[in-house]
């Protein structure tokens, strides 16, 4: 059964953002969607104010354990990033975060257990602007750099301090090469696995050897160390590595021997190679397509090898990319409307931009989310999370209708004001309800049996009883399996 108004608007902000809220509704309903996808990717354009309006009337709650400490504090760093998924006006830019998150999957636990739990935060949540030593956590970097050309974002994570320690590039030396990098870097963050042999992880390992990490302090009593990449020329091993693939475009498979100073030139070589490869390129473009079109809907394989074409010719750009992605008719094509499984912190923060925020604390999701399967900062291992039908279990399932229970309860009294207007008759209330959630279409049964619910008693229009269905509707359709979809 089909409802809703301005479903265009919605999807495109669902999948590029994490859903819209009346005001939004109502600031964008008079433009195309299409015409909205430069603004989304131009995001560097619009003020990153997000952060300030943490704490101001308005816009949902902190928890605030003393000073709210989001660069050394994860339970602080984890809510702060919620407040900018809720609020942000930059939402591609959060959305992407997310997504870079996932794939370049980095533990909590590790850094913090190898440098304690404050520096284990920065590293992964400080920004810089606001560290002593200008200290730029993982996630600042990827959301700095989440539209960057590809080769230069895989630079970046090799350099990152956060990955140096969570796949042991500190330890690499010429004596001891160390291979989780150079393994993850061709399963899992380019071409894939089955396209390079165990030869290619030991010479990767030794292509990155010297790619190490330094702690300094910048005096006595600074209690803020700086943790960056250092290029250890003495522990570079500078003899040749030989590849089962391409190195170089002139189908070169061999990085030739180099001198110590110049040797951090042969990581750079592989990751470009990497990062060029057409594999690479298809496996870019089928992770977009799953995130940002359809995990039900298989691609057209010709739609993909344009995707890839799209990255390759424009010298890797994400940018590129991405837009073609957000105008392509797949992506607009209502057929694959809701043909996405939600992440957990997806589905949190969707529901509250729709049914509202004032009085909310998001500390309250950042608990919810462990029980749904997903703990910012925490993937769980070097793949990240198991996504699509991985998401859904009924311990993920009932823990998501207690977030939805909580959050209804939260918003009761607001949500009455709101559905006031609409409480003429019980079909009225649930057709606002359906609108301001917009939650997959209901099948006719359990259309009627959300109708059986709200008209269970005889209609007074009522604020009790305006109030109580309102709430009890919302907690039913956030709580649905059809609300799971987006």
């Amino acid at each position: 059964m089909a409802y809703g108004s301005d479903e265009e608007l919605r999807h495109l902000f669902r999948r590029a953002g994490f859903g819209t809220g009346p005001a939004e509704i109502e600031v964008y309903r008079d433009m195309r969607p299409r015409d909205l996808v430069p603004m989304l990717l131009g995001f560097e354009d619009v003020p990153d104010t997000v952060d300030a309006k943490i704490g101001q009337p308005d816009y949902a709650r902190v928890m605030v354990r003393g000073e709210f400490k989001p660069n050394t504090s994860i339970t602080d760093a984890r809510q702060r990033w919620l407040f900018r998924m809720l609020h942000t006006e930059r939402p591609l830019q959060e959305k992407l975060a997310l997504f870079w998150h996932n794939h370049f999957a980095t533990a909590y636990s590790k850094v913090a257990g190898a440098y304690g739990s404050s520096d284990g935060t920065r590293l992964l949540a400080a920004k810089a602007s606001e560290d002593p030593v200008r200290q730029e956590g993982q996630v600042e970097l990827i959301r700095r750099m989440c539209l960057a050309p590809f080769d230069e974002l895989l630079v970046a994570m090799a350099k990152d301090p956060a990955m140096l320690i969570w796949l042991d590039g500190r330890f690499n030396t010429r004596a001891r090469p160390q291979e989780n990098f150079g393994r993850e870097l061709m399963e899992l963050f380019t071409m894939g696995v089955d396209l390079y042999v165990e030869a290619d992880v030991y010479a990767a390992a030794r292509v990155f050897t010297g790619w190490n990490l330094r702690r300094t302090t910048a005096g006595a009593g600074d209690p803020s160390p700086k943790y960056e990449f250092t290029y250890n020329s003495a522990q570079h091993d500078t003899t040749a590595k030989t590849f089962s693939f391409p190195v170089y475009p002139d189908g070169g498979r061999t990085i030739p021997a180099r001198s110590a100073a110049d040797g951090i030139e042969d990581g750079l070589d592989l990751i470009r190679a990497v990062a060029s490869h057409p594999d690479t390129a298809r496996r870019l473009a089928s992770r977009l397509y799953g995130y940002f079109v359809s995990e039900i809907n298989a691609p057209d394989q010709r739609f993909i090898d344009e995707l890839a074409a799209t990255y390759l010719q424009s010298n890797l750009s994400l940018r590129a990319l991405v837009g073609r992605l957000l105008r392509s008719e797949p992506f607009a094509d209502p057929a694959n409307y809701f043909t996405r499984y939600s992440w957990p912190v997806e589905f949190a923060i969707r529901a509250v931009k729709e049914l509202g925020w004032i009085g909310f604390n998001v500390n309250d999701i950042v608990n919810a989310l462990v029980n749904m399967g997903q703990q910012l900062f925490e993937p769980p291992d070097v793949a990240g999370w198991e996504l699509g039908a991985g998401w859904i279990s009924s311990g993920a399932m009932l823990a998501r209708a207690n977030f939805a229970s909580t959050l209804t309860s939260n918003q009761r009294t607001n949500l009455l004001a709101t559905a006031r207007p609409h409480g003429q008759t019980a079909d009225t209330l649930l057709a606002f309800m359906l609108d301001r959630l917009s939650p997959a279409p209901f099948e006719p049964r359990a259309y009627d049996d959300l109708r059986a619910y709200v008209t269970s008693a005889a209609w007074t229009g009522s604020d009790t009883q305006i109030r109580n269905k309102a709430a009890g509707l919302a907690h039913l359709i956030l709580g649905s399996g059809e609300y799971v979809f987006v």
